[in-house]
């Protein structure tokens, strides 16, 4: 059951989910920020494809380990004219070369990682001297009442959602991870509960 789930339900759960009104109001406003050789994790769907300013942008690759939501983004690379390296992989280990990018995307992709101080710690190892982690997640809400509701949804939450996690801690995990984050920013996306609107963005850098 569970595999016909992930395979069937959770990419059109995600896709669905992804790409509300609130979501892609975000993406607006972080993902033209990447430029360079970029990378992106969770790239399935192709979702971004839309936010990149183009003009900055001298390669695009991308990791997700899901074939059927690949199948999504490389239809829409087909749609767009653009080209991209997506391949399936798994952020916690990218096929990657050390010092490859100079920026790196993920946006809500750290809430569904088996290992997320894994996973950034790819991101410190591909990113090249003064590269940019561009980041837009959702994760552990500021109002008690709310992350109290997390805790609560969470364990069943994560079994249909392609495992993804309300509970993570945004920023914070990231300054763990060695990053300086650059004036993050949050709120509570609007026509959203609060237990899954809440979401964190902005810039990192390696700490030296």
């Amino acid at each position: 059951m569970n595999g016909w789930w992930d395979r069937h339900v959770v990419p059109r759960l995600i896709g669905c989910a992804c790409t509300q009104p609130a979501v892609m109001r975000d993406r607006a406003k972080v993902v033209p920020r990447a430029a360079g050789d970029i990378l992106e994790l969770g790239c399935g769907g192709g979702t971004n494809l839309q936010f990149y300013d183009w003009s900055q942008v001298r390669t695009l690759s991308g990791v997700d380990p899901s074939p059927e939501l690949l199948g999504r983004a490389q239809d829409a690379l087909l749609r767009s004219g653009r080209s991209a390296n997506f391949a399936n992989g798994i952020a916690e280990a990218l096929p990657f070369e050390s010092s490859s990018f100079d920026s790196v995307v993920t946006t809500f992709t750290l809430c569904s990682v088996q290992d997320p101080t894994a996973a950034l710690s790819e991101v410190r190892r591909v990113l090249r001297p003064g590269g940019r982690l561009i980041f837009l997640e959702h994760g552990k809400a500021p109002d008690p009442a709310a992350a109290i509701w997390q805790n609560r949804i969470e364990p069943v939450w994560k079994h249909i959602a392609g495992g993804c996690h309300l509970t993570r801690p945004v920023t914070g995990a990231i300054s763990d991870s060695g990053f300086v984050c650059d004036a993050p920013q949050g709120h509570y996306m609007k026509r959203t509960p609060k237990w899954l609107g809440w979401v964190e963005w902005g810039e990192a850098t390696l700490a030296h």
